[in-house]
């Protein structure tokens, strides 16, 4: 693991889909299977509002695939639509440098990312918390602890099993989400004394918080409505590398 220090003295526990990158989980099925995005970009609402869990989405979801999506037909989507923020490998890269252990926190697949790292798309990563419903064999390039989660409770369930995993003692925590869908996350992060960031943050988190009595601490790029298109989320307005300075200041206290 190139790169990666062997010892952590913090934890950044991130969401992937519209808070990390411009796109949401079911993207790739809508890029094998473009006649479904009507139908599952309703069941992606209604879980990140809380409306459904995870686990009904997913069953929805599997009822209406057809089949199967293989790597190869992984890699053509990625080949064809990846996308994150600017500056996502570079902030990886210095949280890594920085002995901040990077744990990308998802209801994405575990064979979106596998398949990510093995292309050489972004630094690989310590710890990935995400879906098993598409996952592929193992190769090196995959994280060095990989978390399945099965429902939306699982989030601070596996950025404690992964504070576990790796050892760490007393580790400050980063906690970062967008939507509703991160607010248990969210909830736990402020019961540990985490940084809880806000990226681009949705009506659903913002209500889920403010119910709680939980303060956003950061919050990063514009704050979009729910419904706003995917695509239209690529320019955030500033850089992740722009969350460096505030990360190494909240540190050092």
């Amino acid at each position: 693991m190139s790169g990666i220090p062997r010892s952590y003295r913090a934890i950044l526990s991130s969401d992937w889909n519209e808070c990390l990158a411009p796109c949401g989980p079911f993207d790739f099925i809508f890029f094998t299977h473009p006649h479904l995005r009507e139908g599952l970009t309703a069941i992606f609402r209604q879980y990140t509002s809380n409306a459904i869990r995870l686990g009904e989405a997913v069953r929805r979801m599997r009822e209406m695939l057809p089949g199967p999506i293989g790597p190869d037909e992984m890699d053509g989507y990625l080949d064809a639509s990846f996308a994150t923020y600017p500056d996502l490998a570079a902030w990886i890269e210095w949280c890594l440098s920085h002995d901040i252990l990077f744990m990308i926190n998802t209801t994405g697949m575990v064979g979106y990312f596998q398949r990510i790292f093995a292309k050489g798309l972004l630094p690989r990563i310590p710890a990935l918390s995400a879906h098993p419903m598409i996952r592929y064999e193992p190769l090196p390039s995959d994280p060095a602890h990989v978390f399945e989660l099965l429902e939306i409770q699982d989030k601070p369930k596996n950025t404690e099993a992964a504070i576990r995993s790796f050892g760490l003692k007393a580790p400050k925590i980063i906690v970062m989400g967008d939507s509703g869908g991160d607010g248990p996350h969210f909830e736990w992060g402020a019961k540990a004394g985490a940084l809880l960031i806000g990226s681009m943050v949705k009506p659903s988190l913002q209500k889920f918080c403010e119910g709680k009595g939980i303060p956003i601490h950061v919050a990063f790029g514009r704050a979009e409505p729910e419904d706003t298109p995917a695509a239209d989320r690529r320019t955030p307005g500033c850089t992740l590398m722009e969350l460096a300075p505030i990360l190494e200041e909240w540190l050092s206290h």
